[in-house]
C-alpha cells in the first residue's frame, strides 16, 4: 500500500468543515493558512461556506477527484465516509476520531477492526484513528487539528509521534523546523514504521525525530531502521517505558537483567539510533543535526568561550556526558598562543577571553587553528545569546564564524549558552543560515554533543545486522519452558561446539571417585582438585541449599561430598528430581565474568556479558547486544564495561586473554541466532578469563518445549 496520497496528496476534502473551535474548525484554519485555495474543499451539509471558503454538502458534489480525506466527524459516520471518499479518487484518509482500541472495550476494538478491514479493502491508506493528522511543509499540505502560532516552520526534520500533543509541543518551540509532523494516533493501518521508512527515502528529510511507545511489528520496524543506517540518515528516538519491570518469568541471571527496554537500548546501538530522554533533548538534537551542514568525522571536541567560570563548566560537563576533548597538537598550543592574551593560557576547553570576540580577525583565526588541528571534529562556542542585545560581541562572532564556515577545512560548529532565556530570533537564524545551531543551556548542550559525536563512532561495516528471517516470529511467554540441569545445559553447549573443561555425572559414590580419578589422569596433574554439585532441573541456583562443595583433593573427600549433597537436596527440595552428582575440574582462577542470551519475544536473542559469579546482580555491571555479533560489536561490549579493567590488567595483574573472551561471545551469538526457535535462556556463569585463555565453569539453559 502507498502512502504517497495520504502524505502527498495534490487535492484533500475536509468532510465536517466547522468554523467552531477543535478540530473541524481547527483543520479549516490551517488549511487556509497552508495551502492554496485551489487544492482543498470543504463538507458539511448544513453550511455554504466555511471561513469564507465555499462548503460542499457531500463529497459527491466535489467537482473532482481527491486524494486525500479529513474526517472530523464522530466514529459512527466514518465507515460511510470513507466508502463516499474512495469512490472520488481518495487512497488516503485522516480519521480524528477516538473510541476505537485505545478506550480498552471490546466495542472499540470490533470498530477498530471493522475500519481498517474496510481501508485493505478500497486501498485506502488510514492515519489513525484517533490521531491529530499531519502537515507536509514540502508540498504545504495540513490536514493538522491543533492550532499552533503563525510561523514559517519549514526545515528539515521529519517528526513522527503517536502523541498529537508531543507534535504541538514541538512546533510550538520557537527556531523549530520541519518537512513533516505526523501524528500517527492508534496507528491501526498505516504504522509508525511505514511513516518511518517514508521518511527514510524522502530527499528533504535530513534527520527523523520520533516519540516512540512501542514496536507491533518488529520486521517492518528494524527494516526501516536499517535503511536508515544504510543511508546514513539520523534517527533520533524518544522511547518511553524505561520503568517497566524485567521479565518476571526469567529463570537466569540473564532473564533478569535484560528487560525490554534494555533490549531497546542495545538495538538502537546496533542501528545507529539516537536514544534522547525526554522532548527537549528530541528537538534540540534533531534540530541540531539537521541544521549542520556536515556531520563531525570523528568523535572530540573543541570548545571556546569567553571566559574562566565558562570554561570550567564545558570542562565538567564534558566529563559527565562524556565527551573527549581533543589533545591539542604543540602547533596549535603554539599558533594560538600567539593570538591570546598573554595573560591567557592555551587548553582545551579554551578561554579565549573576552578581547578576542570584538576582533574579528583574531576570533576567526582561532577557530581556523581549532578545526585545522586533525584530532578535532567539532567545535562548541560557549556564548550565552539574549533577546535584547546589549553587547556587540555577537555582531563580530558571527562574522568571525561565518568567514570560516565557507572553507573547504571547517568544521561543525555549535553554540552553547549557559542560562535559559529568550534567544535573538534574527541571530538565531543568521547563525542557522550558516549551520550553526544554538543549543539550548550547557547540561542540554552537551548531552546533545555528545548524542552527535558519538553517532560518528558507529560505522555500519562495524555491526551484524539482523537477517530478516530472525524477526519473522513472535514468541509468547505462555509457550512450555523447560530448565535444563547444569550436566544437561554443558552437554547442549558442547553438541553445539562449545568447549568446556572436564566434567561427567556420577550416579553413584563409587562412580564419583571413578571420574575424579579419571580426571586426574586426563590433566596429567595428580594434584587436580575437584568440585562436585548436585545435578537437577528442580534446583537452578545449587549454592542457595548447599549443593556445591569446592576444592576436594581426595578419593574419600569426593565420597563424602557426593553422600553430602545428595542430603541437603533431599532435605532442602525434597519434590526436586535428582539426576546425580557432578564431578567437575576445579577451574583455575581468573576474572570471574557472565555470558548470557535472552530471546526476546520480538527482537530475537540478545546476548548479554559482565562481572559474573556472586556479583552478577549485586552490581549489574553488563552490556547488551542483539544477535548475530560482528567482532566489533563483540569488542565494544568488553570495552563498555566499567570492569573492564580487570580483564586488561588491572594493578599490575597479568592481562587477560580477551581475544578468546571475544571469540566464545561471537560464537555464543550465532548458536543463539540458529537455535532461537528453541532457546530461551542461556547463562554461562562463571567464565573464568585468564592470560592463558577461559574456562566456562557453569551453565543454565532454559529451552522452548524440548528435552
Amino acid at each position: 500500500m502507498s502512502i504517497d496520497k495520504l502524505l502527498r496528496p495534490k487535492r484533500v476534502a475536509v468532510i465536517g468543515a466547522s468554523e467552531q473551535e477543535g478540530f473541524g474548525g481547527d483543520t479549516c484554519r490551517n488549511i487556509i493558512d497552508i495551502m492554496d485555495k485551489d487544492r482543498y474543499y470543504f463538507v458539511n451539509p448544513n453550511r455554504d461556506h466555511v471561513l469564507g471558503i465555499k462548503c460542499y454538502h457531500s463529497v459527491e458534489e466535489i467537482p473532482n477527484n481527491i486524494d486525500l480525506a479529513v474526517i472530523c466527524t464522530p466514529m459512527r459516520t466514518v465507515e460511510d465516509i470513507i466508502k463516499s471518499c474512495a469512490k472520488k479518487g481518495a487512497g488516503g484518509a485522516v480519521v480524528y476520531a477516538s473510541g476505537y482500541s485505545e478506550v480498552g472495550t471490546a466495542e472499540g476494538k470490533r470498530a477498530e477492526d471493522s475500519l481498517k478491514k474496510l481501508c485493505d479493502e478500497l486501498d485506502v491508506s488510514l492515519m489513525g484513528p484517533n490521531c491529530a493528522g499531519f502537515i507536509n511543509y514540502i508540498d504545504e499540505v495540513s490536514s493538522f487539528a491543533f492550532i499552533s502560532n503563525k510561523r514559517d516552520r519549514r526545515g528539515h526534520v521529519g517528526f513522527i509521534s503517536q502523541s498529537g500533543q508531543l507534535v504541538l509541543s514541538m512546533m510550538d518551540r520557537p527556531g523549530t523546523g520541519f518537512s513533516y509532523v505526523i501524528s500517527a494516533g492508534n496507528s491501526k493501518l498505516v504504522t509508525m514504521d511505514d511513516y518511518l521508512d517514508f521518511l527514510v527515502d524522502d530527499e528533504e528529510t535530513r534527520v527523523i525525530a520520533m516519540y516512540l511507545e512501542g514496536v507491533k511489528n518488529p520486521y517492518t520496524f528494524v527494516k526501516a531502521l536499517k535503511k536508515a543506517r544504510v543511508k546514513n540518515k539520523p534517527v533520533v528516538i524518544l522511547k518511553t517505558g524505561k520503568s517497566r519491570k524485567a521479565q518476571e518469568i526469567a529463570a537466569s541471571h540473564t532473564g533478569s537483567l535484560s528487560g525490554s527496554d534494555n533490549v531497546f537500548d542495545a538495538l538502537f546501538e546496533k542501528y545507529g539510533v539516537i536514544r534522547v530522554d525526554d522532548l527537549e533533548e528530541l528537538t534540540s538534537t534533531s534540530q541540531a543535526i539537521a541544521c549542520l551542514k556536515d556531520m563531525p568525522k570523528g568523535h572530540k571536541l573543541a570548545s571556546i568561550s569567553l571566559s574562566g567560570g565558562e570554561t570550567g563548566i564545558c570542562a565538567d560537563l564534558g566529563e559527565i556526558y562524556g565527551v573527549e576533548y581533543a589533545d591539542l597538537s604543540q602547533k596549535t598550543m603554539d599558533d594560538i598562543k600567539e593570538i591570546i592574551p598573554p595573560y591567557a593560557d592555551p587548553n582545551n576547553p579554551l578561554d579565549i577571553t573576552a578581547t578576542l570576540s570584538y576582533d574579528i580577525g583574531k576570533f576567526s583565526k582561532a577557530l581556523e587553528i581549532l578545526m585545522k588541528d586533525p584530532e578535532v571534529a567539532m567545535v562548541a562556542i560557549g556564548y550565552t545569546l539574549l533577546d535584547k542585545i546589549a553587547d556587540n560581541a555577537i555582531y563580530y562572532m558571527y562574522e568571525s564564524m561565518k568567514i570560516v564556515s565557507g572553507n573547504t577545512w571547517t568544521k561543525p560548529m555549535v553554540m552553547v549558552p549557559f542560562v535559559e532565556m529568550s534567544r535573538n530570533i534574527e541571530y538565531v537564524n543568521k547563525l542557522k543560515g550558516i549551520h550553526v545551531p544554538v543549543l539550548p543551556p550547557a547540561q542540554y548542550a552537551f548531552k546533545i554533543i555528545s548524542n552527535i559525536l558519538r553517532l560518528s563512532l558507529r560505522h555500519p561495516q562495524d555491526y551484524e545486522f539482523i537477517p530478516d528471517d530472525g524477526l519473522k516470529k513472535e514468541w509468547t511467554a505462555s509457550e512450555e519452558r523447560i530448565a535444563l540441569s547444569e550436566y544437561e545445559s554443558k552437554k547442549y553447549l558442547e553438541a553445539r561446539g562449545i568447549k568446556l573443561d572436564l566434567y561427567d555425572l556420577a550416579k553413584s559414590e563409587d562412580e564419583s571417585v571413578e571420574i575424579f580419578d579419571r580426571i586426574r589422569r586426563m590433566t596429567n596433574n595428580p594434584s587436580a582438585k575437584v568440585a562436585v554439585k548436585i545435578d537437577s532441573r528442580d534446583i537452578l541456583h545449587k549454592s542457595d541449599i548447599g549443593g556445591v562443595i569446592l576444592n576436594l583433593d581426595t578419593g574419600e573427600a569426593v565420597r563424602h561430598a557426593y553422600r553430602t549433597v545428595l542430603d541437603r537436596a533431599e532435605r532442602e527440595c525434597p519434590e526436586a528430581v535428582i539426576n546425580g552428582v557432578q564431578v567437575v575440574l576445579m577451574a583455575e582462577p581468573g576474572v570471574e565474568m557472565i555470558i548470557g542470551v535472552n530471546n526476546d519475544k520480538s527482537f530475537g536473542p540478545t546476548i548479554l556479558c559482565g562481572l559474573g559469579g556472586i556479583f552478577v546482580e549485586l552490581f549489574k555491571d553488563v552490556s547488551l547486544s542483539i544477535a548475530p555479533l560482528s567482532r566489533k560489536e563483540a569488542e565494544n561490549m568488553l570495552y563498555k564495561l566499567k570492569s573492564f579493567k580487570l580483564l586488561d590488567g588491572y594493578r599490575g595483574a597479568p592481562k587477560c586473554n580477551i581475544d578468546d573472551m571475544i571469540d566464545v561471545l561471537i560464537k555464543i551469538a550465532d548458536l543463539a541466532f540458529r537455535e532461537r526457535e528453541s532457546l530461551l535462556e542461556l547463562d554461562i556463569n562463571p567464565v573464568f578469563v585468564r592470560e592463558d585463555g577461559i574456562t566456562i565453569a557453569d551453565a543454565l539453559v532454559v529451552c522452548r518445549g524440548i528435552r
